[in-house]
């Protein structure tokens, strides 16, 4: 049986009319050479859809169009690679690491510093190894907007790896704790950024280096990504895994626990795919940050 639409359609955060979806049909019968990509990349030019650091919102317009033809509003052309692999790892060389174990206090290593990864070549490809090789969840080129940290002790030794990037899409007791509708949330996202990664090398057994690292990012991140996408993120989030931690590190560097995940993948539209309950942690960046989330 066809489904009704109701016009505007919303759809990844826009309202489309009959009249921009018939456009894109128009695309896809005007240029039948087009991929996905090409497709993409021309919507987002001819609605100027961009992000504040002026890239544009490809995978946000991608997205959309299988939404759509999941409507059955459009039919897109088929895939030129495999479903997935622009979520494959990138080729990751192997970097040679001291593995010598270090332990002790904290006093004894500091101070710690924490480096942008991509200040190098050859930092950024030491963080890539060493999420690759050491993070239980692997190395998985980041999509989007996102900052790569590397920490080292007073020696220059490699202690671990920090990854942020963007917030997920709807959390509801995130979303509830903030107080915003799902309008404001589609248009103040941006203002939150997820640590999707914390790697401390197994060799290391320094008391309290995760909490205090934690701290570390807190206080520089909200600058270095203003830096680079000219946005000012004023929010941290993260998801800890309950059957491997408790988030321990989270709770000692005042992160505040605000509710649990419902055990769903984040394509599960029937309640059919179970995958591990996740504590949802929270840091804010600044005491009014409400104000920034919320007007």
């Amino acid at each position: 049986m066809a489904v009704m639409n109701t016009w505007p359609l919303k759809v990844q955060g826009r309202a489309l009319e009959q009249k921009d979806v018939e456009s894109i049909r128009a695309m896809l019968h005007e240029h039948p050479e087009w991929g996905r990509t090409r497709l993409s990349e021309e919507l987002c030019r001819h609605w100027g859809w961009y992000r504040s650091d002026g890239q544009m919102k490809d995978m946000a317009c991608r997205t959309l169009l299988r939404k759509l033809e999941q409507k059955s509003l459009i039919t897109l052309p088929s895939r030129r690679r495999m479903a997935g692999a622009m979520h494959l790892p990138r080729i990751v060389e192997d970097v040679v690491i001291d593995q010598t174990p270090l332990s002790g206090r904290l006093y004894d290593h500091e101070p710690v510093r924490i480096l942008d990864a991509r200040q190098t070549k050859e930092l950024e490809k030491t963080f890539n190894y060493l999420m690759m090789r050491f993070h239980y969840l692997g190395y998985q080129r980041p999509v989007g907007q996102n900052m790569k940290y590397i920490f080292m002790d007073n020696q220059d030794r490699i202690l671990g790896c920090v990854l942020f990037g963007a917030a997920a899409w709807k959390i509801q007791c995130r979303d509830e704790w903030i107080g915003w509708n799902a309008g404001v949330r589609e248009q103040r996202l941006q203002r939150i950024c997820n640590n999707t990664r914390f790697l401390i090398l197994p060799w290391v057994r320094v008391t309290h280096l995760a909490s205090h690292v934690l701290g570390g990012c807190a206080k520089r991140v909200a600058s270095d990504w203003d830096r680079r996408y000219g946005l000012r993120v004023v929010l941290l989030e993260t998801f800890v895994d309950t059957t491997r931690f408790h988030g321990t590190c989270y709770k000692a560097a005042n992160w505040r626990l605000v509710g649990k995940t419902k055990g769903r993948g984040r394509q599960d539209r029937y309640s059919n795919t179970h995958v591990p309950v996740k504590d949802i942690w929270v840091y804010p960046l600044c005491k009014d940050f409400r104000k920034y989330l919320l007007s």
